[in-house]
């Protein structure tokens, strides 16, 4: 495994992360322990979850994917300090009317609900899960600087944040001496590039962010299950998912998914492994976060470790890619 820098921190992860967004809701506690071990035991060092995981599975309260990491690390496979933990706050946790945003009130108590989740005395990355037009930036970072200095969070960052608000909450932290964001976790894969290239790749660059993309293959469909004229595989998001169901009705992308694979088979790799390979060559980009809900997929995941496409398949691929 390969590790990169987290940003301009001196902090070393692995240039993949292991997402758990699908830990209680499509893979049992049972599994996710399997994943776990399975993606420690391969050298990543990086795990990504949330306070809110995944409050939309039915019966599900949230936290359970923070409450499945804290009791698979109580179990010793690996020491907690060769492990970057990074969670998220913003979402709504509860009924009350702080149990969510990003006001001072509920940043310190979620900080708190998740290291006791978690079964750890500190966060290594805290990030905001989306922007708060009801608190000011000013608020916020003022929390999480104190969450800093208490030892409970090592360094925040932010996702799914405009150019601007990233440019703001930098602007805001070095004029009032506060912890600053040392990365941005944004919606970006092959066919979702518009978003995160248009200013925010710019951004990332020119202040020495470390992008950590979340959806690298779209929400699957970038693994080659999806077939042209063909109804979704069952079991797959394909089923439901409207965003899916409309990239099954764009040409383009079919376009893209034919040059996938023609470059996979070139290279004796999967689809997946060549559209996680080409976030791996983009310069700005740290560590997609895999989403596996089974060891199967995660071995799938591992293949695009260490890959990285030359100028030529570069430019093919985005040739294909969805821009606008």
């Amino acid at each position: 495994m390969e590790y990169r820098r987290l940003g301009s921190t001196g902090a070393k992860v692995s240039e993949l992360c292991l997402g758990t967004m699908q830990f209680g809701w499509t893979a049992d506690e049972a599994t996710s322990y399997q994943v776990l071990t399975a993606a420690v035991e391969a050298g990543l060092n990086f795990l990504d979850t949330a306070d809110i995981y995944s409050r939309w599975a039915e019966g599900n309260p949230g936290g359970v994917a923070e409450t499945i990491l804290g009791k698979w690390m109580k179990k010793g496979v690996v020491r907690r300090e060769q492990l970057v933990i990074a969670t998220k706050v913003r979402g709504e946790v509860g009924e009350g009317p702080n149990d969510k945003g990003l006001s001072r009130v509920h940043i310190l108590a979620a900080a708190e609900a998740s290291l006791r989740r978690l079964g750890t005395d500190y966060i290594d990355l805290y990030q905001l899960h989306w922007p708060d037009d009801e608190t000011p930036i000013e608020e916020t970072l003022s929390a999480l600087d104190d969450l800093v200095r208490r030892g409970m969070v090592r360094y925040i960052g932010c996702s799914n944040f405009a150019a601007w608000q990233v440019v703001q909450g930098l602007w805001v932290s070095d004029r009032s001496r506060l912890e600053r964001f040392v990365s941005v976790q944004p919606h970006y894969s092959l066919v979702n590039r518009a978003e995160f290239e248009r200013e925010l790749e710019a951004v990332c660059r020119t202040y020495g962010l470390a992008v950590l993309p979340y959806s690298p293959l779209a929400g699957g469909f970038l693994t080659g299950k999806y077939r042209r004229g063909e109804a979704p595989p069952s079991p797959s998001r394909g089923e439901k998912s409207t965003r899916l169901q409309g990239y099954m009705r764009d040409d383009r992308i079919w376009s893209l998914l034919g040059t996938l694979e023609r470059v996979a088979g070139a290279r004796g790799k999967t689809v997946s492994q060549v559209a996680l390979g080409w976030l791996l060559t983009r310069p700005t980009v740290t560590s997609p976060i895999i989403g596996p809900r089974s060891v199967e997929q995660l071995q799938d995941n591992l293949g695009a470790e260490g890959l990285r496409l030359s100028l030529e398949e570069m430019e093919e691929i985005e040739a294909q890619s969805a821009w606008k």
